[in-house]
């Protein structure tokens, strides 16, 4: 009986379940759309291309790990992507090379270098030996050339010393040709090259090879190399061939077979995972909390609304088990239903996202979304459970209440709440607000992560302690509705409000949700945007600063500036990043390695050392082994000046140099500072980012900056001055920011639709109230007046707490990130409150109107 019960309300009154139905198919979109991302991060993987006739590969490890010891024993591992390219030993080829089972040991090694004129492309440079890798079946000296060939030229012969081997389809579109010469510009500097041969297209587009020992040298690395493809001997399978290579390489380096392979041939790879699981597991626990706590209110309040139905249920003879049973039908009937649907735009969102990941180098290309069964049956089981909790709890007390006691509840609003709610809602105000205690002490990034708990509990004891919360803000706003200014209208919405504390309430809390998501994540960009080009604008003072369209400048482009007529200094800056560990957990900072002194271009605010110190010849270390450090990962590491700072260079290599300065410009400018030849060596590609020149007193400007664009022999470099850095730097962080506009654009989408959602819920809901009124003499332009002040004090109430609770939110986060307070830009407040406010009123307004079109007797006796 109640399941046929069931089915009828669902058939018969759709109206009383849409609302429900929105916020189900609305939270299995967010669930699944998350859920998708998640599992790409965890099944990640990509078939190697270059290795792919390398059934092993050996490397460095591509990741920083420490050990955690955890107490009694119990240990783990934790790890981060290296921001730089890790390398291994080239003598380690030739050990390998005599292995029994080993046919070939190719050391590869693959950095970019440019070709002369405008619009010349950008080539990939390897040493000769690795030709043949991506060339099936293809071994050293079998072309018939003479010398080792790798199997690929299709003209010519292998390189020699000062030559190189072009890609057919490269020489032809330079209109090159075998014996002529080109000049090609590496991280070392630029030199002309005679072209030995051409190689086949299979072995590489826009590539170039060289000598071993000369790409070595031209890469930066001499005597390093990314990698080694080790090819078997016929009848050695590839797990033989791994076994005798993984014990000649020791702990030297690492063994890498199957799709594994993909991770070096790929460094984005390993990074990508980190983001994927990052996005779908933080940010989808984020939004799946987000929609289980919207579905639970959103049900909740459709059987709230359906109080004198269970009533009348008890009054005619139903018991509380069959009530909940009914319950429960309904939920079966809407939630699968609503999740089944919500699966295929959530399978767009995240088709969107990843795109846009993709096109961010968030992700490499060549990787695929991962679509399976897993995050769909969580979303629909997601909703279905939160449906049934919320049901139950709606119904928990007009299913035990006598017949007679529940038709009185129904007729009215309950005043007061029950014990669990306020316990379990004080419990959670309490633990938002221990959180917050507990933020202020601890690092940009642990405050974040503990921010985000803070506010899930600061929603939860909005979401239970609510009619409190509005019971209160009707008392304060209602004041200022009750003058004559407000009129009828207004001390009707008064009135209205402060008697139905918990229909308020309702609409309240997804208000607060909107404002609370969005302000966090959108502010925690705009903070971190405007502290970072603040210190880039008061930081860079250099006259002229010199750029590259292409991958970067020579490393010795800094000292032929130098030499420039009009130039008192110039120094290179070379960017980078490195590994702190912090506790028990490891954090990347960005570095900066200069030529020199880097004061007369830099004015970074040195609170205690000096920068001197970087440059060689100082006295301080021998020269390379210091640092200077950001103010922020000073105090982060409890450093001071005279300390060794421990950290791993950005390929992993573990260094502890000398703390010589502590400056409080490093959030736009750099976290640290090394000196040059400190960190050349350990980066993924070695050429300078950027040379920074200061004039000579007297200099023509104009002048120098000519003299200085032709420093690029052939290659096209850019010349501007430090407001053009800056606005560099700006658009760099315009990026970094992108992931938290996404999140705020899903979350708060999801929270307004919900919002709003809610809001046509209460206002369809109040049928005989709107009828009452126009029988009693109220005019249309008054009902219409209570609802615009209504939804003027809902919006209003759900700005002011959710504005506190990402203020509560950001305060520690952004002083442990940038070491200032929130910023708050007009051109960011005002959208969001624009758009809380029109919602408010839009969401109002239009059921509003379609209940004055009733007639007031018909609607005040509630038919439908």
């Amino acid at each position: 009986m109640m399941n046929g019960l069931a089915r009828a309300a669902v058939r018969f009154r759709p109206s009383s379940f849409v609302g429900s139905f929105v916020a189900l198919l609305l939270a299995s979109t967010v669930i699944t759309a998350c859920g998708l991302l998640l599992q790409t991060g965890v099944t990640v993987h990509l078939a190697p291309v270059r290795y792919a006739n390398a059934p092993v590969v050996v490397a460095a490890d591509p990741s920083a790990k420490i050990t955690v010891h955890r107490g009694k024993g119990d240990t783990s591992t934790e790890s981060t992507p290296l921001p730089d390219r890790a390398r291994v030993d080239a003598a380690l080829a030739n050990r390998l090379a005599a292995l029994p089972g080993v046919a070939a040991a190719l050391p590869d090694l693959a950095f970019p270098v440019q070709a002369t004129g405008a619009g010349a492309p950008v080539l990939t440079a390897h040493g000769f030996a690795s030709a043949g890798l991506t060339v099936q079946g293809a071994q050293p000296g079998t072309n018939g050339a003479g010398g080792t060939d790798g199997g690929v030229l299709a003209e010519g012969r292998a390189p020699g010393v000062g030559e190189v081997v072009l890609d057919a389809a490269t020489a032809r579109a330079a209109h090159l040709a075998v014996g002529d010469r080109v000049t090609l510009t590496a991280p070392t500097g630029s030199g002309s090259y005679r072209i030995a041969g051409l190689a086949d297209p299979r072995a590489g587009a826009a590539s170039a090879w060289f000598t071993d020992a000369l790409a070595g040298q031209l890469s930066g690395h001499p005597g390093r190399i990314d990698a080694i493809a080790v090819q078997p001997r016929p009848g050695v399978s590839a797990k033989e061939l791994a076994d005798q290579v993984r014990q000649a390489v020791g702990g030297q380096a690492k063994v890498f077979t199957g799709d594994a392979r993909a991770t070096i041939e790929q460094p984005l790879l390993l990074q990508s995972n980190v983001v994927l699981i990052a996005l779908g597991a933080n940010f989808g626990g984020i939004a799946a909390m987000t929609a289980i706590f919207v579905v639970m209110g959103t049900v909740a309040l459709a059987t709230n609304q359906r109080a004198r139905e269970f009533a009348l249920l008890r009054a005619i003879g139903a018991t509380p088990r069959q009530i909940r049973r009914t319950i429960a039908t309904e939920a079966m009937l809407l939630a699968p239903a609503a999740g089944v649907l919500g699966i295929l735009p959530g399978l767009g969102l995240a088709h969107w996202w990843f795109a846009q990941l993709v096109s961010h180098d968030a992700v490499p290309p060549g990787l695929s979304l991962s679509v399976g069964p897993i995050p769909m049956l969580a979303a629909t089981g997601t909703g279905l459970l939160s449906a049934l909790l919320a049901g139950y709890l709606g119904a928990r007390r007009p299913a035990k209440l006598r017949p007679s006691q529940a038709l009185g509840e129904s007729a009215v609003e309950r005043a007061r709440l029950g014990w669990f709610r306020t316990t379990i809602g004080t419990l959670a105000l309490a633990g938002a607000s221990v959180l917050a205690a507990l933020t202020t002490g601890q690092s940009g990034l642990a405050a974040a992560n503990t921010a985000l708990g803070m506010v899930m509990c600061f929603l939860l004891a909005m979401g239970l302690l609510g009619p409190l919360v509005a019971h209160l803000a009707t008392t304060v706003f209602g004041l200022p509705l009750r003058t004559r200014p407000a009129g009828a209208a207004g001390s009707l919405a008064a009135d209205n409000s402060r008697a139905n504390a918990r229909r308020l309430a309702s609409a309240i809390t997804p208000i607060v949700m909107v404002t609370a998501f969005c302000g966090t994540l959108l502010v925690m960009g705009s903070s971190l945007k405007h502290v970072s080009a603040a210190q880039v604008r008061a930081g860079m003072v250099a006259d002229q600063v010199i750029g590259s369209a292409g991958p970067g400048l020579p490393v010795d482009t800094a000292a032929r500036a130098g030499q420039v007529p009009g130039v008192a200094q110039a120094v290179g800056v070379l960017q980078a990043g490195a590994v702190l560990r912090s506790g028990d957990t490891l954090n990347t900072a960005s570095v900066l390695g200069v030529t020199g002194d880097p004061s007369k271009v830099l004015n970074l605010g040195v609170r205690d050392g000096s920068l001197s110190g970087l440059a060689p010849g100082s006295g301080t270390g021998s020269g390379t082994d210091v640092v200077a450090v950001d103010t922020i990962v000073a105090d982060a590491m409890k450093v001071k000046v005279g300390d060794h700072l421990p950290m791993q260079l950005g390929d992993g290599t573990a260094v502890r140099p000398t703390v010589v300065a502590v400056y409080q410009r490093g959030l736009g400018l750099g976290e640290l500072l090394l000196p040059h030849a400190a960190l050349v060596g350990h980066v993924t590609t070695g050429y300078d980012s950027k040379v920074l020149v200061s004039d000579a007193p007297g200099a023509d400007r104009a002048a120098v900056a000519a003299a200085l664009a032709r420093l690029g022999d052939g290659v096209p470099v850019t010349v501007t001055d430090a407001a053009g850095y800056v606005a560099a730097a700006d658009h760099d962080q315009e990026l970094s920011t992108w992931a938290n506009t996404v999140m705020a654009g899903v979350l708060g989408g999801f929270a307004a639709v919900a919002a709003a959602n809610t809001l046509v819920m209460t206002v369809l809901d109040r049928r005989r109230e709107v009828g009452l009124l126009r029988l009693s003499g109220t005019t249309r332009r008054q009902v219409r007046g209570m609802f615009r002040w209504e939804a003027l004090l809902v919006s209003g109430t759900g700005l002011l707490i959710g504005g506190a609770i990402a203020w509560a939110t950001l305060v520690p986060i952004t002083h442990g990130l940038t070491g200032s307070g929130p910023y708050v830009p007009l051109e960011l407040a005002l959208p969001v409150v624009g758009g809380v406010v029109l919602l408010s009123m839009a969401a109002t307004a239009l059921p509003g109107r379609a209940l004055l079109r009733e007639q007031p007797l018909a609607a005040s006796a509630g038919r439908r």
